[in-house]
């Protein structure tokens, strides 16, 4: 990332995406060793955006909170009830976040699949 950012600073423009997951809003008893490094990307990429935001770097953390539809997690859960995120539409809030206008920048985006609960894996 080092070696990106001197080449963003001489454009005045760029976009660094950061991929969390709910960890990085709150612990969880099960998967406590993941939840201190979700903590610790969230807490770079505010830092990030702090340096760099002005200088015209768009900064943003993504919250995946839910599994990312993949063959292998369908026969993982098969016969359960999971709601997946669509990878596809999960790019193309991506997307979203690198055409957004400098005026309107979004900092954190949350995605959840539609009929699940915030933070459903805790």
């Amino acid at each position: 990332m080092r070696a990106v950012i001197p080449d963003m600073l001489a454009a005045g423009k760029g976009t660094i995406l950061l991929s969390g997951a709910t960890l990085a809003l709150r612990g969880g008893a099960l998967l406590a060793l993941w939840s201190p490094v979700k903590f610790a990307l969230r807490s770079l990429g505010q830092s990030l955006n702090q340096a760099y935001g002005a200088k015209g770097i768009h900064v943003a953390h993504v919250v995946i909170d839910g599994l990312i539809d993949s063959p292998a997690l369908r026969h993982q859960f098969a016969g359960q009830e999971v709601a997946f995120l669509d990878p596809a539409e999960i790019a193309n809030a991506y997307m979203m976040l690198v055409e957004q206008p400098k005026s309107c920048w979004s900092y954190e985006l949350q995605l959840t699949p539609q009929g699940s609960s915030l933070g459903m894996r805790l």
